[in-house]
């Protein structure tokens, strides 16, 4: 099978051809476009990223195509009606981070509850004073998810193992997977007022936009702490320093700020394309948040794991191995 690869980091390359063997594989660092398509016009599969944009100008020309394999979650990047249309399978990566994003998620609890980057800083000064130091347990305390889809399922059975006492928030509760979990489905206002820890694992969309803010914020439990590691805009900037400044908030845990709406797929920070389009400097210099006492913030690395980087991988292998038994797997929603 003629295969070609599109945004292809160098690491990436090895792994696929010792999987691949067999096939006429063709890397490019660079992007699927209407201008460098017609040098795959006769490849049946085609493997992207998201910036390729796989519209009906690129399909056009990929008169042999039967597969379009994205190394993502998303898939909007894709003319799906038109790939249907001309019976080219669609695959994607459903999951690659839910692991992965749940331990950064209880990383940036227990760096806020031990005040780990405030004790590691003291003793690099050569202070072993344990003055301020203070932290407080896990056990025992309440913790509000918000969004209980693969990553929030993950965060609940880790605070499980510390005792915690768990509650949730999703716009569809069931009472059967409350009973199987184990936790209590509340409103956002009831979570906010009992929760001792909120944590975030929602998608970003017009809905979701700033459902943490300046007048929610007010509803929240005093002294607690608030963590997101899903998207920036989910959470009004303002309202965060309103909630320390106040009391509110002993301490936040950011792996996102507001102004990386702009970014769809985590893997995308990786990529050379993002690191030549983007002023990190001006992306999180200035934000007053990171200067904070009680803030700890993370360079949206929450995703960022040899594990979940690998997964990502494997599934597109699989996709394309499935795909040539003629059993396809992870074929996107409206395709099926």
């Amino acid at each position: 099978m003629k295969i070609a690869f599109f945004e292809v980091e160098d690491w990436e390359k090895v792994y696929l051809e010792q999987k691949l063997a067999g096939n006429e594989l063709k890397f490019y660092s660079a992007p699927l476009t209407k201008e460098n398509a017609a040098e795959v016009k006769d490849f049946e599969a085609i493997s992207v990223f998201i910036v390729s944009q796989l519209d009906h100008e690129v399909l056009d020309q990929l008169t042999n195509l039967k597969l379009v394999t994205t190394r993502s979650t998303g898939y909007d990047h894709i003319d799906c009606p038109s790939c249907l249309s001309r019976n080219i399978t669609v695959s994607n990566v459903p999951h690659y981070g839910t692991h992965t994003v749940a331990e950064h998620t209880f990383a940036l609890i227990l760096g806020l509850s031990r005040k780990l980057f405030e004790s590691v800083e003291r003793i690099r000064n050569g202070d072993f004073d344990h003055k301020e130091l203070t932290g407080f347990d896990l056990y025992g305390k309440t913790i509000g998810i918000i969004g209980l889809g693969d990553i929030g399922i993950s965060v609940l059975s880790i605070a499980k193992g510390f005792g915690m006492r768990a509650v949730a928030y999703t716009r569809h509760p069931d009472e059967d997977t409350a009973r199987k979990l184990g936790i209590s489905f509340l409103s956002l206002d009831e979570l906010f007022a009992v929760s001792d820890i909120v944590t975030l694992h929602v998608p970003y969309t017009k809905e979701t936009h700033h459902m943490i803010n300046k007048n929610n914020i007010k509803k929240f439990k005093k002294g607690s702490v608030l963590i997101n590691t899903a998207r920036g805009a989910l959470v009004e900037a303002e309202a965060l320093i309103y909630g320390l400044e106040t009391g509110i908030l002993r301490g936040v845990g950011l792996d996102v700020l507001e102004e990386e709406t702009t970014i769809q797929e985590e893997r995308a920070l990786l990529t050379n394309h993002f690191k030549e389009t983007t002023d990190f400097k001006t992306l999180y210099l200035d934000h007053v948040l990171m200067d904070h006492d009680n803030v700890l913030v993370t360079p949206h690395n929450a995703f960022n794991s040899t594990e979940a980087l690998q997964m990502i991988l494997d599934v597109t292998v699989d996709n394309i191995l499935k795909f040539q038994q003629q059993t396809p797997q992870n074929t996107v929603q409206n395709l099926r």
